[in-house]
């Protein structure tokens, strides 16, 4: 492995907490135990560059692996060596209970079927999480034959305990130290490696589906569906990495596991960790009816109600499964959370508690190709650092400098409110750390499109409630309302119902003897400088012909559009993209003049809008002779609504009943009705 500037900085940053991820690849599947265990392990022993080393340490990890691990079927030879020898080193999940009938602690050893293992008080004293749902470490397992002689004796015995989860109480310091001294695309890069996934192989969407997974370890409550195809890590995390995370297989479970058992009173898996998943969601289902109630009690109050008090809890809760056919195809037979079970699919009040919907078809299927073979962190000091940082938020530093549009309800915002503050931990977990916009903008962009593709869910089983899913957020104090979308809900080439961002219009153009009417989406930016700037080479003469009538306009005429701004003063960049065979722009002037208007206010253009219209340099509208053929085209292409000149409005009284049900045609008078019009208001 040749050394690249991430791992340089990592060496420098974390010594003694890296391990080259490739490493653990030999052991994954031959030991029975997780993947964070092996990677303690590696990183006691071959956290170094110098390959000698290395395979020196590789081969101590080999052997004590061989050595203190238990396979299937091996029980009974290994409690015989602990008998023929007096004791044995192995390695196992450890949990201890009081016994009250002896007044004594009990473990037990899962590997060894052993579960009346004497351990004494002082042991269990200072390894206290024992009791709370276990930890793996090095164990010293003794055989007293003296004791198996007598009457209800437990021979076997532990003597010592090597915790293998780090327990530090300054991981916090280390990883706020270490951080510092990455940038902000290091880091996320470092962190995608530190999960065993090489970022250079992921797209863009795929490393935000990687850190939304994340997100539970570092927020507590959080709640998650993560549904897609088959063979893309989606419970990796969950399975793998943190002892503070539990996996439940197959989606069966009981109440009395999952929350409290009333027979006992011992807290359910809620209680005891971080993170529960269900694995192959479709299968989720409890021993009582009542279940899943329960559970969606707890989803959004983070409280259950089992007996005399109410408990509270802050595992989140993530459900991951798969769709058996693509996204497309899904959403044209049911919605996107058609692979949950009858009781949780068409629940509106159940998606309601879904803080974020992980878009697994985002994700590639996994091969060799996509995993790491660098340095990341070492899988126990970074499950000890989320966990402690589900203690820190960052929300009261970035709260007041957003404004979320008004489509949003209070749990859209508690939800966005949490995807924000776990993406933000994650990549820059220092609470003094200054986040700047350009990073606050990725993060609220991530939330709001998670938390949408709930909604847009909720609005498709046909709740009038949930119809308002138009998600925007603004930067203050100068920021312009931003829309964001959910990309798989329309296409690229079709009018999308959501507003667009200021200085993009789609038009029509009305066309000409050699070229049919054609959908055209006009995009304009605005900086310093003066004058328009055309960005298609070559340019279409037609389409310079109207840039030029609005860039007139909009001098002559900027008072009553744009106010007291002075458009001389700034330069606009203007692109066209066509989407039919018809390419030359014709009679796009009212189009462009909405964009140029549109970019200088900071203000958006209102979703599923279409505009027709041409100007001449004087200001007056030319005629629409093929208003009818201009319809029918924008309803094919997705508009909603048409901004027609008045004077088409005798033509479109043509217009067939079935037409007429599907756009909304609005009418203008002149430029100014049109841009008042076409802007959201």
């Amino acid at each position: 492995m040749e050394l690249d500037s991430i791992d340089q900085i990592a060496a420098r940053a974390f010594e003694g907490y890296i391990v080259r991820k490739d490493l653990l690849e030999p052991f994954r599947k031959t030991y029975p135990i997780p993947t964070y265990v092996i990677e303690f392990l590696l990183g006691r022993y071959c956290a170094t560059t110098d390959e000698t080393e290395m395979q020196q340490g590789l081969e101590i990890v080999r052997r004590q692996l061989q050595d203190r691990t238990v396979r299937p079927g091996e029980e009974e030879y290994v409690k015989s060596k602990a008998r023929e020898k007096g004791s044995i080193r192995l390695i196992d999940n450890l949990t201890a209970r009081l016994d009250p009938r002896t007044d004594s602690y009990v473990a037990t050893l899962p590997s060894l079927m052993l579960n009346t293992v004497r351990i004494s008080p002082e042991l269990v004293n200072a390894n206290d999480r024992m009791l709370t749902g276990g930890f793996y470490a090095e164990v010293e397992l003794t055989y007293d034959a003296t004791i198996a002689q007598e009457n209800g004796g437990r021979p076997f015995g532990i003597d010592s305990i090597r915790p293998i989860q780090l327990s530090q109480r300054n991981v916090l310091a280390i990883l706020y130290k270490g951080r510092s001294q990455f940038t902000w695309s290091d880091w996320r890069d470092f962190l995608i490696r530190s999960v065993g996934f090489e970022p250079a192989t992921l797209s863009e969407r795929a490393k935000n589906v990687l850190l939304v997974r994340m997100i539970p370890f570092v927020e507590r409550n959080y709640n998650a569906v993560e549904l897609g195809p088959r063979g893309t890590g989606k419970s990796h995390l969950y399975q793998q990495l943190s002892p503070y995370s539990h996996l439940v297989s197959g989606g069966k479970t009981t109440v009395a596991r999952m929350f409290v058992n009333m027979a006992s009173g011992e807290r359910g898996l809620v209680c005891k960790y971080d993170v529960v998943c269900f694995d192959e969601v479709s299968g989720v289902s409890f021993d009582q009816k009542d279940g899943v109630n329960i559970m969606k009690g707890y989803m959004e109050s983070g409280e259950f109600s089992r007996g005399k008090e109410p408990i509270r809890a802050d595992g989140g809760i993530v459900m991951v499964g798969n769709f058996d056919v693509d996204i497309e195809h899904q959403q044209r037979i049911s919605h996107l959370f058609g692979p949950l079970p009858p009781e949780m699919r068409d629940d509106t009040a159940f998606m309601d508690r879904i803080h974020a919907f992980v878009p697994g078809w985002d994700f590639p299927k996994l091969n060799r190709h996509y995993f790491t073979t660098h340095f990341g962190l070492v899988s126990d000091f970074l499950a000890e650092s989320w966990t402690r940082l589900r203690d820190v938020s960052r929300l009261s530093s970035i709260l007041p400098r957003l404004d979320f549009g008004g489509a949003l309800s209070g749990r859209d915002t508690t939800a966005i409110h949490k995807t924000m503050n776990g993406l933000l931990k994650l990549m820059q977990p220092n609470p003094d750390a200054h986040i700047t916009d350009e990073e606050l903008a990725w993060a609220v962009q991530v939330a709001l499109e998670y938390r949408r593709r709930v909604k847009e869910q909720q609005k498709r089983i046909g709740s009038a409630e949930f119809r308002s899913t138009h998600f925007s957020y603004r930067l203050l104090p100068e920021g312009v309302e931003t829309f964001v979308a959910t990309p798989e809900l329309h296409s690229e080439t079709t009018i999308g119902e959501d507003p667009q961002p200021p200085g993009s219009v789609w038009t029509i153009s009305t066309g000409t003897v050699d070229e049919p009417a054609g959908l055209f989406k006009v995009e304009s930016t605005v900086g310093p400088g003066n004058g328009v700037r055309i960005l298609n080479k070559p340019t279409p003469p037609p389409f310079q012909e109207s840039v030029r009538f609005a860039e007139q306009n909009l001098y002559n005429r900027a008072k009553e559009l744009i106010g007291d701004r002075d458009p001389r003063s700034h330069e606009y960049s203007v692109q066209l993209r066509a989407f039919d065979s018809a390419r030359s722009g014709s009679s796009l002037g009212v189009g462009v003049l909405i964009a140029l208007c549109s970019t200088t206010l900071g203000r958006s253009v209102r979703g599923g809008m279409a505009i027709v219209g041409q100007l001449n340099l004087g200001g007056s509208i030319d005629p629409v002779y093929n208003a009818i053929t201009i319809a029918e085209l924008a309803v094919e292409k997705g508009a909603s609504t048409l901004l027609f000149p008045l004077n088409a409005r005798r033509q479109l009284n043509d217009l067939s009943d079935e037409m007429i049900t599907k756009v909304n045609i609005q009418y203008y008078n002149d430029v100014r009705d049109c841009l008042v019009k076409a802007l959201v208001e």
